[in-house]
């Protein structure tokens, strides 16, 4: 299947010398995914709301300032190529071109829709992730803000006391409120009504009740969901008992999961792949693959790696964090690393990734001991 019935040429476009106060318009007004940027009329970036979420952004500000690249996309592509290149990409719009020119458009929602009734062969077990930032009541909104931006992610699970799930809050709501407040009339210190309001707690703003799936449904089930009430994302939640959280399924997850392959060699799939500096794709295959070997026991379905850039830098090089994520037959393993470039990242990210394969098979190691004292323990 190709994206030529799925992209469309409607969009949301600016040019980049428009006003971010422009940009925040249409989102509020349009609700797109993303909009094109153009410069002399020739394609020039895309422009999400997370970009809007970065500090000290004012309305004034050119959107050439905030637009990001995003894989251009050939309109006869395939289906899988394109969910590969948009979760490598780490977006949910692309531009699309035919004959060299900009076409339009392909979004995460048109995809979706359009392999919908394919999606009751996978469970959410086994495309979830399930290592999930979580905020309680009391966290400040400054600090989910920042949580946001140093993951990478877009939503942040919010638990009461008990560690019970009570509402979400996600990037979409952090963006609303912040210009809301900004909006709205003051007086006095503006940097200081600013403080006040990233010290409000998330419970004032946090949506409730939230949108959950049990862990035992059918990813088609969760997207359907997804789809019919604009969500980016569902808490996973044990089958009964929608109060704990065990992971959270995005669009993201099961555009990652279309793309993957039957090749011989291990899928290894790579968000932000631009930030690659010294290493390739392939050395990064290797070097997982290097890791899941000396466990023969484990066997590896698919490695995701996740660059992520800091506004840090040592000598022009950026501080990366990096997130190695494994899919076996034994479960979910990660590893996570902060460097200055991405090798370096990379590393510190695989070698914490090796100590927690060993821990897990500890754990394992122990578990079949106790179980085979038990079995000896019921002989007597």
């Amino acid at each position: 299947m190709d994206i030529a019935d799925i992209a469309t040429p409607d969009h949301a476009e600016v040019t980049s010398d428009e006003r971010l106060g422009k940009v925040r318009a249409i989102f509020e007004e349009q609700n797109p995914r993303g909009i094109i940027v153009v410069n002399d009329g020739e394609y020039a970036g895309v422009i999400t709301q997370r970009a809007l979420m970065q500090s000290h952004v004012e309305d004034s500000t050119k959107v050439s300032a905030l637009a990001d690249t995003a894989p251009t996309i050939d309109r006869t592509a395939d289906v899988r190529d394109v969910a590969r290149m948009l979760v490598e990409g780490n977006t949910k719009v692309a531009p699309v071109f035919e004959n060299d020119e900009l076409w339009g458009i392909v979004t995460a929602d048109a995809i979706l829709e359009a392999v919908l009734e394919h999606l009751d062969a996978l469970v959410v077990e086994q495309i979830h992730t399930d290592d999930v930032i979580t905020v309680t009541e009391d966290t400040q909104v400054g600090r989910a803000i920042n949580l946001l931006r140093e993951h990478g992610i877009s939503r942040l699970p919010v638990e009461n006391e008990a560690g019970y799930l009570t509402g979400m809050v996600t990037t979409h709501d952090l963006v609303d409120f912040v210009v809301r407040s900004m909006d709205q009339p003051t007086e006095g210190d503006r940097s200081g009504d600013s403080e006040r309001m990233l010290d409000i707690p998330i419970y004032d703003m946090m949506n409730a009740p939230v949108a959950t799936i049990e862990v035992e449904s059918s990813v088609r089930e969760a997207v359907t969901r997804m789809l019919d009430n604009d969500y980016n994302g569902v808490v996973v939640t044990p089958t009964d008992d929608d109060r704990t959280v065990v992971g959270v399924l995005t669009k993201t997850d099961v555009l990652r999961a279309l793309s993957y392959t039957e090749e011989d060699h291990m899928d290894v799939q790579i968000t932000n792949i631009d930030l690659l500096d010294t290493i390739t794709r392939e050395s990064i295959r290797e070097s997982i693959t290097q890791v899941a070997d000396k466990y023969q026991e484990m066997q590896v379905q698919h490695a995701h790696v996740r660059f992520h850039k800091h506004k840090e830098k040592l000598r022009g090089t950026p501080l990366i964090q990096t997130q190695i994520r494994l899919r076996t037959d034994q479960g979910q393993v990660a590893g996570t690393g902060e460097g200055y470039g991405a090798d370096s990242a990379f590393r510190v990210a695989l070698d914490k990734l090796e100590r927690n394969v060993l821990e897990q098979k500890g754990i394992r190691s122990d578990a079949e001991r106790q179980g085979q004292l038990l079995r000896k323990l019921n002989q007597i």
